[in-house]
């Protein structure tokens, strides 16, 4: 009979077996452990009413929802994960703690269990939470309350250990491991749950990160969220006199490098799969945390990202192939599109995403039409499904260069290879003063093919067609004007929708219409006026 390891089953079987007395429930917690981001207390307000915000859309969250096991999927992980503590906390008031602690203590009570609160994820962010404002909402408590706590933490840690290493590929196993770290620096006599999270730490490192800092997900929120949990393992290990592993400390600052090439002028990530401009926490203060200057990159080679900037303006493209399968939950089929801004005001933009989306919005959000860059015939260039991708570009090159004073990006990618046998190419040039961008997007094909591109504006420009047709004036919040030009090319002014902020707003798009029996090829150009 061989000695294999034990099942996941068998580990999580005997982690939530009674541990006859030698486990003894700790009765409270070092004061270790604490949240480092700041709450909002409008949030605060939001849920003290009994509704959360999901990126634009309003759920109620009650004491009953850790019980309702068909409430949306967005909405359970959010309940169960417990990170709303800091908005409460934020709030600051007494009915902001009473509110938080009653929910803590539905939690406890709720039997039987949402199978989505044991995921490693979400019991490693519930296991953070608790341990990191449990002086907001638990200290105070009376002596029942916070035994219970302490029963559940510890318990609720075990059942973590048993399930390490986390199934999940994406930033979703650094969370189980932060979780893991909190409670071995936070519970008395736990050192074990904290040398296991260190054995598994360095190989997630390494699984998780590109060699250039951006995270597998290829997604600038989930590479945030990523850093926010590498600097909260890297602030509990010093705060319990821990020596971190050897490749934590270079893989933040690489990381964080990473963060600031994806940031636009008003501090605020591009919005490229499933990222939104409105982040619980923001940029600046995360990378504050990581402890140095650090270096904004123009080419992002792994993580298939570039960023030319010349003057005020910034173009950040997606250059890069769709991430793996298990890695690919969140991706969007917008390859080789382009956001651009002008100082802190965004022009060109994506549409951005609704966190809780599914089925349609899931859909429309993800496709290539809901993004800046060529589709043909109505089709992305990636299959959307609801957990990932399918069909999707093998091939996607670029190379960025400079010439005359002129910044360049050539990239190109086969995703229409098999429903249409054909390659998109892109080139991007941004001039040396930044007061011009010139672009031309070519379809490589057997068969000429109907093509549209698109240029989605954030809604806080204006446009207006000119020209009969020929021109759009773009003008920005400041007043200041820039004109987009496709000669040859059909120009119209068409509706959109902006999911990147706090609500879905109305929007516009600048739409060049190509012909199955034209030119294969479009040039255009942006220029600023004034």
């Amino acid at each position: 009979m061989s000695l294999a390891a034990p099942s996941r089953w068998v580990r999580l079987t005997l982690a939530r077996l009674p541990q006859f007395g030698l486990a003894r429930v700790p009765d409270a917690p070092l004061p270790l452990v604490r949240d480092l981001w700041p709450g909002d207390a409008a949030r605060g307000a939001t849920i003290l009413r009994g509704e959360v915000d999901l990126g634009g859309v309003k759920a109620r969250i009650n004491p009953g929802v850790f019980s309702d096991h068909e409430a949306p999927p967005a909405l359970r992980e959010a309940a169960h994960g417990f990170t709303w503590l800091r908005d409460l906390r934020a709030l600051g008031t007494d009915a902001a703690r009473m509110q938080a602690r009653a929910m803590v203590d539905a939690w406890m009570s709720t039997a039987p269990r949402d199978r989505i609160a044991d995921r490693p994820d979400i019991a490693g962010s519930r296991i953070a939470a608790w341990l990191g404002h449990y002086d907001f909402f638990a200290a105070s408590a009376d002596d029942g309350f916070r035994q219970a706590l302490m029963a559940n933490l510890l318990a609720d840690a075990r059942t973590l250990a048993a399930l390490l290493p986390a199934e999940a590929q994406d930033v979703r196993a650094l969370t189980a491991i932060k979780g893991l770290v909190a409670a071995g620096v936070g519970l008395p006599d736990q050192g074990g749950m904290l040398s296991r999270a260190l054995r598994f730490l360095p190989q997630e490192l390494v699984n998780q990160f590109l060699p250039d800092g951006m995270h597998v997900e290829r997604s600038p929120g989930q590479l945030q969220l990523a850093l926010q949990d590498l600097i909260e393992i890297r602030a509990m290990l010093q705060s319990g006199q821990t020596q971190p592993p050897n490749v934590l400390i270079p893989c933040i600052e690489r990381t964080a490098s990473a963060l600031r090439t994806l940031k636009h002028g008003d501090g605020k990530l591009a919005l490229f799969n499933g990222t939104r401009e409105e982040g619980s926490v923001p940029v600046d203060l995360v990378l504050a945390q990581t402890g140095r200057g650090g270096r904004t990159m123009q080419m992002m080679p792994q993580g298939g990202f570039a960023r030319l900037s010349a003057g005020k303006t910034l173009l950040i493209a997606d250059c890069g192939r769709p991430p793996a399968p298990g890695r690919d939950r969140l991706a969007q089929a917008g390859t080789l599109s382009f956001e651009m801004s002008v100082g802190r005001d965004r022009v060109i933009v994506n549409c951005g995403t609704v966190p809780a989306a599914t089925g349609p919005w899931r859909q429309a959000s993800a496709s290539t039409a809901a993004h800046s860059t060529l589709s043909i015939a109505d089709t992305s260039s990636s299959e959307i499904h609801q957990e990932g991708l399918g069909r999707k570009p093998e091939t996607v090159a670029f190379k960025a260069h400079e010439e005359d004073g002129v910044f360049g990006l050539d990239m190109s990618h086969d995703g229409w290879r098999l429903p249409f046998g054909a390659t998109h190419q892109r080139r991007l040039y941004l001039s040396v003063s930044g007061d011009a961008v010139y672009g031309v997007d070519t379809l490589l094909a057997n068969q000429p093919q109907p093509f549209t591109i698109r240029f989605h504006l954030h809604p806080s420009v204006d446009a207006n067609l000119q020209r009969g047709g020929e021109a759009m004036l773009i003008s920005l919040p400041n007043g200041r004007g820039w004109r987009l030009r496709a000669p040859g090319a059909r120009m119209t002014l068409e509706e959109s929708i902006y999911l990147g902020g706090p609500a879905p707003r109305k929007a516009e798009q600048v739409v060049l219409t190509g012909y199955e029996d034209g030119p294969q090829s479009v040039q255009w150009d942006i220029t600023r006026i004034g």
